[in-house]
């Protein structure tokens, strides 16, 4: 079985670029790739910062910090992940948009690339039938915020081959991950159970039972969650979570996952959380403040 070594991620954002951080810092060669330059500058910088803050915690040696940051680069087109092992897409959670990277990268990757995807939700079936390569794709499902979070989902679609699911969990226990193995359902296992019940604090939210801050308060005192359902949608983006109720609501067809109007309504403001300084909270100043 052959390791997989130079790893490609597609995506600079907040997990492509937390997988390129744990990828290098377990010794492997890793391209960034993203349509816009100043996203994979972004990244770099993320990282840089990132890994600088576990030397000062103690968690990493300068010495590592320093030989993962050399073993990072960019790849300002797809053709620099011509001779990768292994290709992670980490681009948004929109399905269109993932097929059309497939269908770019495929041709440029060798035939025995794996091809991977961090979708948090999508069918990895269909998505494999949108590549070249069924029987070498599967799903590999970071948490956020993926240095810190131990768990990595492995999900194979109909035709993954035993080799490739084999590779990829000695890839993810390589990168000292732990894995989950989620049969090929809408939400997988994690965001099936999550996101409900994010949306039903949000529908707590729309019917008036409390406010934001009582919403999380009652669950981070009353259910020992170490962060609200409403702060941790923000820290998720508010699109995202849209996204995965509607493949929910869509794939299973029951009224449960219907997503909730409110959700709608802040997505359509483009009051998407953290990453736009508003959502349920205002993050504009220097405290978070409820917006509801």
């Amino acid at each position: 079985m052959t390791e997989l070594q130079k790893v490609g991620v597609i995506g600079a954002g907040q997990m492509g670029n937390g997988i390129a951080h744990v990828c290098a810092l377990a010794g492997c060669s890793v391209l960034i790739h993203d349509v816009a330059p100043e996203r994979i500058e972004a990244g770099l910088a993320t990282i840089t910062g990132n890994m600088h803050r576990q030397v000062q915690a103690g968690k990493i040696s300068d010495a590592e910090r320093s030989a993962a940051i050399d073993l990072i680069s960019a790849a300002p087109n797809l053709d620099g992940l011509s001779d990768v092992d292994l290709v992670i897409e980490s681009a948004t959670e929109n399905e269109t948009i993932k097929r059309k990277i497939f269908s770019q990268l495929c041709p440029i990757l060798s035939p025995d690339a794996v091809l991977a995807t961090n979708t948090s939700s999508i069918s990895i079936t269909r998505l494999a039938a949108a590549s070249d390569r069924p029987e070498r794709f599967i799903g590999m499902h970071f948490m956020n915020p993926v240095p810190i979070m131990e768990l990595v989902e492995l999900v194979r679609g109909i035709a993954t081959e035993d080799d490739t699911f084999e590779q990829t969990k000695s890839f993810v226990a390589r990168l000292g991950k732990k894995i989950a193995v989620s049969e090929d359902f809408p939400g997988f296992m994690v965001n099936r159970i999550l996101l409900p019940m994010i949306n039903e604090a949000i529908y707590t939210l729309y019917e008036g039972v409390g406010g934001v801050e009582s919403i999380d308060t009652s669950m981070r005192l009353g259910a020992n969650h170490p962060m609200g359902p409403l702060q941790l949608a923000d820290f998720i983006g508010l699109d995202t979570c849209l996204s995965i109720m509607q493949v929910l609501h869509d794939g299973l067809a029951d009224s449960k996952y219907r997503p909730c109007p409110l959700l709608v309504k802040y997505v359509e403001a483009g009051w998407l959380g953290r990453k736009t300084r508003r959502g349920f909270y205002d993050y504009r100043g220097e405290t978070p403040v409820p917006t509801r």
